[in-house]
């Protein structure tokens, strides 16, 4: 059996019979991008210091803010709307490998399966049963900053796929911290998935060594075996509705979208857009400064 990771994840990733996905470098986890802005394998965080195979909260102090996890399935948050941050025990934690913290690290898990789709191109589904709140897979390529990002953005053809991620995070301090990441090159199987207006994943940002965060998706609900998994490009938080201005910018940028084919009944009829990569070279200069 093909396996697309090439034997780089714990799980091979199966690719159907008959399917030749086009080449591109394999990795299970981010590498700094060609711009060389950012690193998300550097190490920063401290680690905890519990002596437990298993860490448990207020005493670990990478669970401060609560439990993450229960029996590998994302803790629901109170807010359905939005996630909380999490963070997972790191490199320098003196938990074991075994502890209930480390999930998104560890990587796939599940068995899943690369398709050719009828109208959107490659895609992405499962060959058991996923239950829901359970770590799928993470999105993982090139970690870039905003110059390159809108670089890469702007040069691409109308009929190229877009790979590339902005990830926006509102701290409690007013900043907005950003991510891009770029599987186009270099990623993982995370670059297969297409997007839903119904998706059955979504994502949270899950930092483990640094603040540059894993891009992790969770189940969104129970996803039987077979079904094709997506996401929300636009990254609305569990199947939340559209809100006033995200439907007034659909309706003001729709000549400049491509059309979505995911059949869903809240189909938005095009794929999410983000106009502040398609700034202008100088705006996008001075937007990394």
């Amino acid at each position: 059996m093909a396996d697309a990771s090439g034997g780089r994840e714990a799980v091979a990733v199966a690719v159907a019979a008959g399917a030749a996905p086009p080449p591109f470098q394999y990795s299970p986890d981010n590498v700094p991008g060609a711009d060389g802005d950012v690193d998300p394998t550097e190490i920063t965080f401290p680690g905890c210091s519990c002596l437990t195979s298993s860490c448990v909260a207020p005493v670990c102090s990478c669970l401060c803010r609560g439990e993450n996890y229960d029996n590998l399935c994302l803790r629901a948050a109170d807010n359905e709307e939005y996630t909380r941050p999490i963070f997972e025990c790191n490199a320098l934690c003196r938990c074991g490998e075994s502890c209930q913290n480390r999930v998104v690290q560890r990587g796939l898990q599940l068995r899943l399966e690369v398709f050719k789709t009828a109208k959107k191109g490659w895609g992405l589904r499962t060959l058991e049963f996923i239950a829901k709140g359970r770590f799928v897979c993470e999105y993982a390529g090139e970690v870039l900053g905003f110059s390159e990002a809108c670089r890469r953005i702007q040069a691409q053809a109308p009929q190229d796929s877009n790979y590339i991620i902005a990830v926006r995070e509102h701290l409690h301090s007013g900043q907005v911290m950003e991510t891009f990441v770029d599987p186009t090159y270099i990623g993982n199987v995370g670059r297969f998935l297409n997007h839903s207006c119904e998706p059955n994943l979504f994502m949270v940002p899950v930092r483990v060594d640094s603040m540059v965060p894993k891009l992790a998706l969770f189940a969104a609900r129970d996803i039987a075996a077979g079904e094709e998994l997506s996401y929300d490009y636009s990254g609305r938080f569990c199947n939340s509705p559209l809100t006033n201005r995200e439907q007034q910018t659909s309706e003001e940028d729709n000549r400049l979208r491509k059309p979505c084919y995911c059949g869903s009944r809240a189909c938005a009829s095009f794929l999410p857009w983000d106009g502040s990569l398609f700034s202008t070279p100088d705006k996008c200069s001075e937007s990394s400064s």
